[in-house]
C-alpha cells in the first residue's frame, strides 16, 4: 500500500514536472520587466549603474560619497549586465534570475544526490513557489545571488567531501563560496559548514574534523574572496581620512569580517536593529506559502526521526538551515527576506515529508490546511480587486476567474498530489496576477521614475536636471541625464549658465518661490513609498488622502 500511494505520486510527478517547471519559471520572470521598486533596489541598481558608467569596479558610490554597507559582488553582475544589454530594468534584475535559477538546479541535483528522482522534483517545485522568491525576483536585491550560490557551493562541498573528484569539487565549491562571501559577507560560511559538521557528529565520522580537506577549502575560499578584499582596502583601509559612518578612520577589511554580520548579531555595529526572537518563526508561514505549514509539519517529522534514533540520509539540509535560522531569530537585526537563502533546504525537508506520507488522518488534514491557504490566496486576489482597483480591472477579473477554475477543477486522483497541483495553480496565478496588474499599477504612484520616464520621452536632448532636497533612488537610476544635487545657492550658480528641470517636493517648490527664482508650471506626480503600503493607499476611496506631490519644475534666474 505505502509502495503503490509513493509510486502513483511519482508517477504524478513524472507527468506534469515539467509543465509545472515551465509556467513556474515563467510566473517568476515576469517581475523581470516591472519598473525597480524604491528604495533598496534602485539604490543597488543606481550603485552599479554607477560602476557601469565609470569603469570603476574598486569604489562603490553613492551620490558621491563612499558607500560600505554591502559588498561588490552583486554590483559587479548587474554593472557586466549593463554593458551587455544597456542600463535598464532587465539588465538589472535579470543576473539575479539567473542566480536564482542555479538554485533550482543545484537543488534538484542536492535532493537527487541523496533522495530520489521524485523528492528532488518535488523540492524544484516547492522551491519555484516560495512567495518570498518570487517577490524577490521583482524586488532584486542579493538574495537571489546568495540563493543559487548557497545550494551550489554547499552541493559540490559534499561530492568533495565523499572523495567523488574531491579537488575539482572542491574547487568549485570554493569558488561559489567565495562568491558568496563576496556578496553578503563572511557568515555564509556558517550555513555552507554549520550542515557538513551536524552531518559529521551525527554520522560519527569525526576523522572529516582533522581531514585537510577543511585547511584547502578554507584557502581556495580566502584566495576566491581576494577581489573583494582587494577593493575595500584600495577604497577605505588606505583611506583613514574618509568618513565613513560619521567617523574616521573606519576600515572596509574589519567591517567586513566583523562590523557588517557580527556587529549585526550583537547589535554594537555602525548599523542597528531591533529583533523579535519569534519573527522568523512566524515570518515563516507567508514568506514560504504556500508550503509555510507543511514544512512546520516535516521539521517536527525529522526531529521525531533523530528523538526516535531513525538515522536520516543526510544531516546537511537540517543542521545548516536549523542553525542559521536559529542564527537569524537570535539576531537583533532582521528582515524577512534574509530566509530566502535557506529555502532551498527547507524545499527539499518538506518534499521529503511529503511524498512519503501515507496515513489517511495526516493525508486529510494537510488537505484541510491547503485548501484553507488555497481560499486565503483566493480571497486576497479578490478583495484587491475590490479594493485596490487596479487599472487592468477586466484582466484582473480574468486572471481571478483562471485561478479559481484552475483550484476547483484541476488534477483529480491521488488526494496528496491533487492538493500540491491546486496549490501551485493558486500561488503561481495569484503572482500572475501582482505582476501583471497590481505591480505595474504600483509604479504609477512612484514619483521617481514616472520623473524620469517623462524627461526621457520629452526631453531627449536634455543633458543636465537637478535636484532640490528629495531624490528617490528611482529617479537617479532611471534618468538619462547628468544629475545635479543641488541645494538655493549653488541652484543659483548653476542658473547663471542657462535654465534647469529641477525635481522637487513641496518644500522645494516653495524655496524657489520664497527665493524668487523663475519657475514654469510644474508638473506634479503622485508619491507614495510604494514598499510599504498601507491599507489606506490600498483602498482605492482613501488612496487620495495618502499620496504626496513631486514636481519637475523649470527654473531660471
Amino acid at each position: 500500500m505505502i509502495n503503490n500511494k509513493i509510486t502513483i505520486r511519482e508517477e504524478w510527478l513524472n507527468k506534469w514536472f515539467y509543465l509545472f517547471l515551465i509556467i513556474g519559471i515563467l510566473v517568476n520572470a515576469t517581475g523581470l520587466f516591472i519598473t525597480i521598486l524604491d528604495s533598496d533596489g534602485t539604490l543597488y541598481s543606481y550603485i552599479a549603474k554607477n560602476i557601469a558608467q565609470t569603469n570603476d569596479f574598486i569604489n562603490l558610490k553613492v551620490v558621491g560619497r563612499d558607500w560600505l554597507d554591502k559588498p561588490h559582488f552583486p554590483f559587479w553582475m548587474a554593472a557586466l549586465s549593463y554593458k551587455v544589454f544597456g542600463i535598464n530594468t532587465i539588465a538589472y534584475k535579470l543576473p539575479a534570475f539567473l542566480f536564482w535559477g542555479m538554485g533550482a538546479y543545484y537543488t534538484y541535483l542536492f535532493a537527487v544526490k541523496y533522495y530520489a528522482k521524485a523528492i528532488a522534483q518535488l523540492s524544484v517545485l516547492i522551491y519555484i513557489t516560495a512567495t518570498h522568491l518570487f517577490i524577490s525576483n521583482n524586488d532584486v536585491r542579493a538574495e537571489p545571488y546568495l540563493t543559487g550560490l548557497l545550494i551550489a557551493s554547499v552541493y559540490h562541498f559534499s561530492l568533495a567531501f565523499a572523495n567523488i573528484k574531491w579537488f575539482k569539487n572542491m574547487v568549485i565549491a570554493s569558488f561559489f563560496a567565495g562568491c558568496a562571501l563576496m556578496t553578503k559577507g563572511p557568515f555564509i560560511l556558517i550555513a555552507i559548514g554549520g550542515g557538513f559538521i551536524v552531518e559529521w557528529i551525527a554520522k560519527k565520522d569525526y576523522k572529516q574534523f582533522y581531514s585537510i580537506k577543511w585547511i584547502v577549502a578554507l584557502g581556495l575560499i580566502l584566495l576566491f574572496t581576494l577581489p573583494e578584499l582587494y577593493c575595500l582596502y584600495q577604497q577605505f583601509d588606505l583611506h583613514p581620512e574618509k568618513i565613513v559612518f560619521d567617523k574616521t578612520g573606519v576600515s572596509g577589511i574589519r567591517f567586513f569580517f566583523w562590523d557588517s554580520q557580527f556587529g549585526r548579531f550583537f547589535n554594537n555595529g555602525p548599523i542597528k536593529g531591533e529583533g523579535d526572537k519569534f519573527f522568523y518563526v512566524h515570518t515563516m508561514f507567508w514568506a514560504f506559502l504556500p508550503w509555510g505549514v507543511l514544512f512546520y509539519m516535516a521539521f517536527g517529522w525529522l526531529l521525531w526521526k533523530i528523538w526516535a534514533s531513525i538515522r536520516l540520509n543526510e544531516y546537511i539540509t537540517l543542521g545548516g538551515s536549523g542553525l542559521m535560522f536559529l542564527i537569524f531569530s537570535l539576531s537583533r537585526f532582521q528582515l524577512p527576506h534574509y530566509l530566502n537563502i535557506l529555502f532551498p533546504f527547507f524545499a527539499i525537508i518538506t518534499a521529503q515529508y511529503f511524498i512519503q506520507i501515507v496515513k489517511p488522518s495526516v493525508i486529510k488534514t494537510i488537505c484541510g490546511i491547503q485548501y484553507f491557504l488555497i481560499g486565503a490566496v483566493l480571497l486576497i486576489m479578490a478583495l484587491l480587486i475590490v479594493f485596490y482597483r487596479p487599472e487592468h480591472y477586466i484582466l484582473a477579473i480574468i486572471f481571478f476567474a483562471i485561478t479559481t477554475t484552475g483550484c476547483l477543477f484541476l488534477f483529480k486522483g491521488e488526494k496528496l498530489m491533487n492538493i500540491f497541483g491546486k496549490s501551485f495553480v493558486a500561488i503561481t496565478g495569484v503572482f500572475l496576477f501582482l505582476n501583471t496588474c497590481i505591480y505595474p499599477s504600483l509604479m504609477n504612484y512612484q514619483a521617481g521614475s514616472n520623473v524620469a520616464f517623462y524627461v526621457n520621452k520629452l526631453y531627449p536632448e536634455l543633458k543636465t536636471t537637478a535636484s532640490l532636497y528629495e531624490t528617490p533612488y528611482s529617479y537617479m537610476f532611471y534618468t538619462k541625464t547628468n544629475l545635479l544635487f543641488v541645494d538655493i545657492t549653488t541652484l543659483k550658480t548653476n542658473l547663471k549658465a542657462s535654465p534647469l528641470f529641477v525635481y522637487t517636493n513641496k518644500d522645494g517648490l516653495d524655496s524657489l518661490k520664497k527665493y524668487g527664482l523663475k519657475t514654469n508650471v510644474p508638473v506634479g506626480f503622485n508619491y507614495f513609498h510604494t514598499s510599504q503600503l498601507t491599507g489606506e493607499f490600498i483602498n482605492y476611496k482613501t488612496r487620495e488622502s495618502t499620496l504626496k506631490q513631486h514636481y519637475l519644475v523649470k527654473v531660471s534666474l
